[in-house]
């Protein structure tokens, strides 16, 4: 079943953010996830959230999404992370096929 990567960022350092955000996306295509939402504009309809930019990343499974963020792949943009950013993380599992 498929999982999704939920992330809330809050941009620290530009520049340092481009380079985690190159760096992640290599590794995320080598454990077979793709970005389905990458910092679009965001519009609260109900509620008193305002996050910043969101990021969604689906991968086949959850096994494939640890294994991903455990990598030594994902490792080397880590290297970026802490002066690119802050941020909220969650894994979400997805619905079943034909639910």
């Amino acid at each position: 079943m498929a999982v999704y990567l939920i992330s809330d960022v809050t941009i620290r350092n530009p520049e340092a953010f481009e380079a985690y955000r190159s760096s992640a996306a290599d590794s995320i295509t080598q454990y077979g996830g793709r970005y389905l939402v990458r910092g679009g504009k965001v519009e609260t309809l109900e509620g008193a959230w305002s996050p910043n930019p969101i990021i969604i990343v689906e991968f086949p499974d959850a096994e494939r999404a640890r294994a991903w963020y455990s990598s030594p792949e994902y490792s080397a943009a880590l290297e970026f992370r802490d002066a690119a950013l802050s941020r909220n993380l969650v894994l979400v599992e997805g619905v079943a096929p034909g639910i």
